[in-house]
């Protein structure tokens, strides 16, 4: 197996960004209605098959590092930097379309340069910092609710139970927890 099949398939992850964030904006005439959810547009359907296919590489190229040895400090970067960009730039996309509130969007953002910049410090210092528990959480948490957001609500919508917004709140509190938990995990490299 190619040793760095895991990284190639972040990569295509990331290429896969410009493509969702195209046909996400840019509009395809008609409407469709998924599960009882609301009426979306051919567009953001076809940017939402494109994110979920982002996303299952993200499951992917972990699985295949960790099953065939092939973890890496290269794809200890590049994973979650390629979530960072997903997650984001889905965010702020959905912010234009009036889908979310930019202060959980700041949030976000907020803690992932935080976050960032801590695990630079790191390398600096000869360490790689791997993603840990909450923050995986907290991208499973955020994928699934954009998804639910950009599909309107699908099933739940139906009995009026906005389980995308719960979803919502839930990935914005891990991501202020999971962001916590990052700096008191590293606080002998901020020492240094």
């Amino acid at each position: 197996m190619d040793k760095n099949l895991p990284n190639k398939i972040t990569l295509i992850r990331t290429i896969l960004i410009p493509l969702f964030i195209f046909f996400l904006l840019f509009e395809i005439p008609g409407n469709i209605s998924i599960l009882y959810g609301k009426n979306i547009s051919y567009n953001v359907f076809l940017a939402t098959l494109i994110f979920i296919l982002a996303s299952i590489t993200d499951f992917f190229d972990g699985y295949l590092a960790r099953k065939y040895n092939l973890v890496s400090n290269m794809g200890k970067f590049l994973d979650p930097l390629a979530d960072k960009l997903l997650v984001g730039s889905a965010f702020i996309v959905m912010i234009e379309l009036d889908l979310i509130s930019s202060w959980m969007v700041v949030c976000v953002i907020a803690r992932e340069f935080a976050v960032t910049g801590l695990r630079m410090l790191a390398i600096e210092q000869g360490e790689v910092i791997a993603a840990g528990f909450l923050g995986k959480l907290k991208t499973v948490a955020q994928i699934i609710a954009i998804i639910l957001i950009l599909l309107g609500n699908p099933l739940f919508n139906f009995y009026n139970f906005p389980f995308d917004q719960i979803l919502l709140w839930i990935s914005i509190i891990l991501t202020i927890l999971s962001g916590i938990e990052y700096f008191k995990n590293a606080t002998h490299i901020i020492k240094k």
